[in-house]
């Protein structure tokens, strides 16, 4: 039987106070990036994009810009509250679950996601899904992290304030664990790619430190599993009150994993 993770199991649920924040915080950081891979998918007038997991509004915007009126951008996810701001003509928002539900429609001329697999039970079912939804030539860009590849919150470790950041980032890759996120999932994107029968299958990473983002993102995440991380053992109320101030006044060096992104070209 095929087990997928449901809204109220996934660790960082959209629902939460702080997701706005973290979202933000997550677009400032990547979106950049993942806007220079999406631009060189030769993504144009008049395609049809599949977004899975958008979570914020930003990359189904750039979609539906990039797209114009005659093409059409469907953005899915298990949580939909984040994922546009004002409502394009061009733009359908669906609920589907990529780890269970069948193709939410064929013949996309690109299928995107980002920091979505490395959170779903069934990875392989996602993924030949995603295929099979891509007409022939279509283009998929899939970004995850490989917190495995980069487990540090401070590459430095000397001080106590870096010792403790490390050991709160420590707990969160505990939480993920148990949640059944695969924490070495990324490095293993260009292999599963071409195992699906993609071709012109490439990849790069993307590998944040000490960025303007990297602080909101700490305080917002941290706060989200503020109660996860106590009641798990991994961190005291005193060392999460400790480490947010940390954040906020001593200038921490953050960093945080790697984003793999891997595309690739369906024959």
């Amino acid at each position: 039987m095929v087990r997928t993770m449901t809204l109220g199991e996934y660790l960082l649920d959209n629902r939460a106070s702080q997701a706005g924040a973290r979202l933000s915080a997550l677009s400032e950081l990547f979106d950049p990036w993942t806007f220079q891979h999406l631009d060189g998918t030769g993504v144009r007038e008049g395609w049809r994009c599949w977004e899975i997991g958008p979570g914020g509004p930003s990359v189904t915007q750039w979609l539906a810009e990039r797209v114009g009126p005659r093409g059409q951008v469907l953005a899915t996810d298990l949580d939909l509250s984040w994922a546009v701001e004002s409502p394009r003509p061009n733009v359908e928002l669906r609920r589907h679950d990529v780890g269970r539900d069948p193709p939410p429609g064929a013949a996309f001329d690109l299928v995107h996601a980002r920091l979505v697999l490395v959170h779903v039970i069934d990875r392989h079912r996602a993924l030949q899904t995603m295929v099979q939804s891509l007409r022939p030539g279509g283009v998929m860009l899939v970004e995850d992290a490989d917190p495995q590849l980069q487990p540090l919150g401070s590459l430095e470790d000397a001080r106590p304030e870096q010792q403790l950041a490390n050991k709160l980032r420590a707990g969160f890759r505990a939480l993920l664990a148990e949640r059944g996120a695969d924490l070495a999932y990324g490095r293993t994107l260009p292999r599963l790619l071409r195992e699906a029968g993609m071709i012109e299958v490439g990849a790069d990473a993307y590998f944040p430190i000490a960025m303007p983002a990297c602080a909101p993102l700490e305080i917002t995440t941290i706060n989200q599993l503020r109660d996860a991380l106590v009641s798990k053992g991994h961190a005291t109320a005193d060392e999460i009150d400790r480490h947010l101030a940390n954040v906020a006044t001593r200038g921490l060096d953050l960093a945080t994993s790697p984003l793999i992104s891997a595309w690739g070209r369906r024959p």
